[in-house]
């Protein structure tokens, strides 16, 4: 199945995720959630619809720093911009403001660094998915 490719100023945005996003993915959450609802957000992010955020709020809501234009991995990421390979958008876990959650960067922080040297205003295709509600007798078990 062809991916539809958007070109966004510089930066050439895959339509779709990457397959091998998934599991790069699901490394990253491992870390930090249960393998159950790893499972369950990967399912939702590969179902997610795309949507486009800037390469600025994205860091700010993540809260994470900038990587350097020398950094090895948004060094690599900036050479195939330049040489117009196409990039894959990214992996988001909303957060929520009122639990003191921050967004997770599941898959993509190095490219949100790269697209961010290129311009903080770059509009970066995301999958962005929430934690699934958990109903109170779930919580009481």
């Amino acid at each position: 199945m062809a991916k539809k490719a958007k070109k966004v100023g510089r930066v050439i945005w895959a339509g779709a995720p990457a397959e091998h996003d998934y599991p790069a993915a699901q490394s990253f959450l491992r870390l930090i959630a249960s393998p159950e609802l790893v499972e369950v957000w990967t399912a939702l992010l590969s179902q997610a619809p795309t949507v486009h955020q800037h390469a600025k709020d994205i860091l700010r809501a993540a809260r994470l720093p900038l990587l350097p234009a020398d950094d090895p991995e948004v060094k690599k990421d900036l050479k195939r911009v330049a040489s117009g390979a196409i990039l894959s958008p990214i992996l988001l876990i909303r957060g929520d403001l009122t639990a003191g959650r921050v967004l997770q960067i599941a898959d993509g922080y190095h490219r949100v660094c790269a697209s961010y040297h290129l311009s903080e205003d770059t509009d970066i295709p995301c999958r962005l998915v929430s934690l699934p509600a958990v109903s109170k007798s779930a919580t009481r078990a």
